[in-house]
């Protein structure tokens, strides 16, 4: 129960704490309660209950989290809380004069019996916290994952942020069916992809940038965004090669919008042609909300655009090395 209860405590950075904000979110519950008038009180209990702990649980349990819930009384079902994704059924008779603290803590150990596995460990002073929900999961995928986030996170923090949060969740979600995203202090991994690609562990160093980066809207182009997480996976990454990942050779059809390995390639040219430590420069105006297509020209004398016709004349023009284990 301990356990459970402290699943939730370590994502509280990511818990909306006020009722009326996670209103404002969307988060709505449903209480099929045919004697709402008479249970007046306890209804606003369970309500209450509801938006201090399910968003949280919703953003620590991965893909698309239902936020519109459906509570139900029950007799036989559970004997306190039984919990999932949009749906809650309590015990009719449990619940009676109960605490809204005390149905919190019940509505915590029931929505973590969700996750096939959780985890927290910290070194020095970074905390990671690992949620699995697929249970064939390869122990050996997750032992790496863990190990490259405190491997190469801290470095990028202090490299780029050091404003960045010390505190990152990472959630493996077999309903996911993309690569990885991240958003906020949550990295969300496909587990179809992962098993797919066991030794793709710098994903890790791209998804762990993009909380680094922490631009917020609006900030700058979706592809210099990408551009610059690849160009991060190429610089810092622990195991380029055993995942088989290179940038890729410049072609006439390219263009530095096409993103990624792409655009990251044309980083790693920029910075051993033009300026050391453009991206860096870029990364920081992105941040402040400081950058537009004149940043090119202040920093480097050049548009973007006279800059991709010189490497286009000169491509081959750059020596890359790459990580291996």
């Amino acid at each position: 129960m301990i356990k459970k209860f402290l699943i939730f405590a370590l994502v509280s950075c990511s818990v909306f704490s006020a009722a009326a904000q996670n209103r404002e979110r969307g988060y709505k519950l449903t209480i099929n309660d045919p004697d709402s008038a008479a249970n007046a009180i306890m209804d606003a209990k369970l309500n209450a209950a509801f938006l201090n702990v399910y968003p949280g649980f919703a953003q620590a349990d991965g893909y698309r989290t239902k936020r519109n819930v459906v509570l139900d009384f029950v007799t036989n079902e559970t004997s306190t809380i039984k919990a999932k994704a949009g749906e809650i059924k309590v015990n009719s008779e449990w619940v009676k004069n109960k605490s809204q603290k005390k149905i919190e803590k019940e509505l915590f150990s029931a929505l973590a019996q969700n996750w096939v596995s959780y985890s927290k460990e910290k070194h020095k002073d970074y905390t990671l916290t690992f949620i699995s929900k697929d249970p064939n999961l390869d122990p050996v995928v997750r032992k790496n994952l863990i190990k490259t986030y405190f491997e190469i996170y801290p470095t990028l923090v202090k490299t780029f942020n050091t404003k960045s949060t010390h505190d990152v969740l990472f959630v493996v979600d077999t309903a996911y069916k993309a690569v990885a995203e991240a958003s906020g202090n949550r990295i969300l991994f496909s587990a179809g992809y992962m098993k797919a690609h066991p030794t793709d562990i710098d994903v890790v160093t791209h998804e762990t940038m993009h909380i680094v980066q922490g631009y917020g809207y609006s900030a700058g182009p979706v592809w210099l965004t990408e551009g610059i997480a690849d160009y991060v996976r190429y610089k810092y990454g622990v195991d380029n090669v055993g995942s088989k990942w290179s940038l890729p050779a410049y072609q006439e059809k390219q263009s530095y919008k096409n993103s990624y390995r792409i655009t990251a390639r044309f980083f790693a040219w920029l910075e051993q042609n033009v300026k050391p430590g453009l991206i860096a420069a870029l990364d920081q105006q992105l941040r402040a909300h400081q950058y537009n297509e004149q940043s090119w020209s202040a920093l480097t004398g050049k548009t973007i655009d006279q800059l991709w016709e010189d490497y286009g004349k000169a491509a081959d023009k750059v020596t890359l090395t790459y990580s291996s284990k």
